[in-house]
């Protein structure tokens, strides 16, 4: 599609308010376009656990002019213990808050996903159409325009729509062919939840590990709440399928896989029933050679999620954000250009990210026998005595992301 002058505004749709989907509206709107959110969930959905920014993601709010706003709403996370069964640390990885290198298994700028989620919404609301409990169902396009259909039966005409809508996403399964699988495995399960914060609930994250390839994670962000991971190894159709069931089910399953583990186990787990949410997934990659198709483009986890263990997932939907609507806003009149740069230009920061993933060192960090769970922790501690984590991180010459750099900025912003 090629539109007569590249002053004309497009009308956007992007599917999906949550990090992505709102960093889009923030860049695409300063570049004078109509941009629609619509998302399924009745309301903001400003829930969920802790999430952290890292190299070029804290470049990216930067340039939004919101650093200020994320630093006055970070968690105070200073480390990372391994503890045994008493809860006593056998080997603490502190966070780099030296300002330079690699960040540990902690940033400096750690952050509950929903005070994220509100400072993109602050941002962006005024001129931005949110609309709340209505989602894409499906899509239809031409060469000029293309045609949703949303849930609640009404139809509308786009420029552009992005799919913004998730690892699980709605509009990447229609624009890629059925036979094909987006999903990079790696046999690992999360799930998380709040429980009351407790007078032992410190600063620094704990993490215990348990034979049979399970680990329990407790980390607390403010004087009330705490939360709570429980991460396993297992590569069951079961397992795989629990996600999609209703939460009373997932809650069962998690509590009898983790029943005997010890520890503070019977506290997390009573905690569960009155926890503001809770969600359960499958740790994956979205792999795929894919992000366009005529007038319809992914974005975020829809187009390249990294997982969790990356440490960039929220960086790497800003970072995508920042990359798509600058080449939207370069290139206005001719879409097809913008879209191929957008995977030019990003691709190699996706590669970087994804790949720093490994499945056997996070199998490493999940031990099937409490004799190498020992081993671990031994090793570990020694390596903290002997002050490496810490020599490493600020030593390295790059943060995870690589020596990739952002590119200009998308449109001027308020700040500028």
């Amino acid at each position: 599609m090629t539109k007569g002058s590249g002053a004309q505004p497009l009308r956007v749709l992007v599917a999906g308010g949550g990090v992505a989907g709102q960093a889009l509206a923030f860049w695409l709107t300063r570049g004078g376009h109509r941009v629609s959110v619509a998302e399924r969930f009745p309301a903001l959905r400003a829930a969920g656990a802790q999430v952290d920014l890292r190299g070029q993601g804290i470049e990216a709010v930067e340039r939004m002019g919101l650093l200020d706003a994320v630093r006055g709403k970070l968690v105070d996370e200073k480390g990372v213990a391994f503890v045994d069964s008493r809860g006593k640390a056998k080997a603490t990885i502190m966070a780099n808050t030296s300002g330079q290198g690699r960040q540990t298994l902690t940033s400096e700028y750690e952050i509950m996903r929903g005070d994220l989620v509100r400072i993109l919404h602050d941002a962006t609301r005024d001129d931005t159409e949110y609309v709340f409990g209505k989602s894409v169902d499906s899509f239809e396009q031409d060469a000029h325009n293309v045609v949703a259909h949303f849930s609640d039966g009404s139809s509308g005409a786009f420029d552009l729509l992005i799919g913004a809508d998730g690892q699980g996403s709605r509009i990447r399964r229609a624009l890629l062919p059925q036979s094909s699988d987006p999903y990079w495995r790696v046999g690992i399960h999360m799930a998380y939840w709040f429980v009351p914060h407790i007078a032992s609930d410190s600063a620094i994250r704990d993490t215990y590990m348990v034979p049979g390839g399970r680990q329990i994670m407790r980390r607390s962000h403010n004087a009330t709440e705490t939360q709570v991971y429980f991460v396993m190894r297992e590569d069951s159709e079961e397992a795989s399928a629990i996600h999609r069931a209703p939460v009373d089910r997932q809650q069962e399953f998690w509590a009898s896989r983790f029943r005997d583990a010890g520890w503070q186990t019977g506290r997390f787990i009573e905690g569960m029933k009155t926890s503001p949410f809770f969600y359960s997934q499958e740790i994956v990659q979205v792999r795929t050679d894919t992000w366009s198709k005529g007038l319809v483009v992914l974005a975020g986890d829809a187009a390249h999620c990294a997982s969790p263990y990356s440490g960039m997932g929220i960086s790497g939907a800003l970072v995508g954000a920042h990359v798509l609507a600058g080449e939207i806003n370069r290139h206005p009149g001719d879409l097809p250009t913008a879209l191929a740069n957008y995977d030019r230009v990003l691709r190699p920061f996706v590669n970087e990210i994804q790949g720093d993933v490994n499945p056997r060192l996070l199998r490493l960090g999940m031990p099937m026998t409490q004799r190498a769970i020992d081993v671990f922790q031994a090793t570990t501690a020694l390596a903290c005595f002997l002050h490496v984590p810490d020599l490493a991180a600020r030593l390295s010459k790059e943060d995870r992301g690589g020596n990739w750099r952002l590119p200009l900025n998308p449109a001027p912003t308020d700040a500028a």
